[in-house]
């Protein structure tokens, strides 16, 4: 069953004409993911490498394609975290930066700190030597779109929502047994300069094994997924329990040190693809499960 990598592209509602591309990008990351491990690489290496081509991908919120906050400008977090050990690095807010991923993984490695925000993440990005990049190059004309739609007086907040996905992420394991985690966003369309959502937070128990993402207003529920049950029946659980508590939507990609995977949401749609024993999996709405070589083009 080792190794295994699932990938996730974001819950909520995704426009038609983005569906496809919003697919195949999950494909190709989970995919780049794979062959790190298949190389003998660890769950991190894997997890940073396949949410950083969901970063540079224009079609996910996060890293290129991120949406804008109320000033028209990318404000983004990101979160790593190795289940084996317990250590964790995580950015917030960061600007100028292509992949907030690879920060996060530089705090977790060269720190002492959890979290790193805002101008002081940028001055420790300089310091180990992370190009910076102008922002208008994160910046696309859909995110920009959207923001000047939300702008408008007469604009419906929950339509305006539409068509947004949220927080990007990944969950392997190795080889070895060890399980790692990496997630990415641009947050909310349309957030308060400086807003942090939940994607930097660090969960509280040494027995998560899995990635949970809430969407929206239901951002500050801290879901926990036990060792003692299935892949499925966690994120099942997970998912249960932000419905109930604060009537959320969202999804979950899931992962156990066996190589036991689970891709689940209740939101509308969600991008997700998993690569194990050479076969990719990927689908996008409910109850959707595609299979083919992992060396076939999607």
């Amino acid at each position: 069953m080792l190794p295994a990598v699932v990938v996730h592209g974001g819950a909520g509602h995704i426009p038609k004409e983005r569906a496809q591309n919003s697919t195949s990008g999950v494909s190709a990351a989970a995919r780049a993911g794979y062959i790190v491990l298949k190389g003998g690489g660890s769950s991190m290496d894997a997890v940073v490498e396949a949410v950083t081509q969901l970063e540079n991908n224009p079609s996910f919120n996060a890293g290129c394609g991120s949406v804008l906050n109320v000033k028209g400008e990318v404000e983004m977090d990101a979160f790593v975290m190795d289940w084996k050990t317990l250590a964790t690095g995580a950015v917030s807010a960061v600007r100028d930066i292509a992949n907030p991923t690879q920060l996060a993984r530089l705090v977790m490695d060269k720190t002492s700190h959890a979290c790193l925000t805002a101008e002081g993440a940028k001055q420790f990005a300089r310091s180990m030597g992370v190009p910076e990049v102008p922002m208008e190059s994160l910046i696309t004309e859909y995110s920009r779109m959207r923001w000047r739609k939300n702008l408008a007086p007469d604009a419906n907040p929950v339509e305006c929502q539409m068509g947004k996905m949220g927080t990007v992420g990944a969950v392997a394991v190795d080889s070895e047994g060890v399980v790692a985690c990496a997630t990415s966003t641009g947050g909310m369309l349309n957030k308060m300069e400086g807003q942090v959502g939940d994607t930097p937070c660090i969960g509280q128990s040494s027995n998560i094994h899995g990635q949970i993402f809430p969407e929206g207003h239901s951002q500050a529920v801290m879901s926990i997924l036990k060792l003692c049950q299935s892949a499925e029946a966690a994120s099942d659980s997970a998912l249960a329990y932000m419905k109930s508590r604060v009537d959320g939507l969202g999804g979950v990609v899931t992962v156990d040190p066996q190589g036991n995977w689970a891709a689940r949401f209740s939101s509308r749609q969600m991008a997700w693809a998993a690569a194990q024993k050479d076969t990719l999996h990927y689908g996008l709405y409910t109850g959707e499960h595609f299979t083919q070589s992992i060396d076939e083009p999607h």
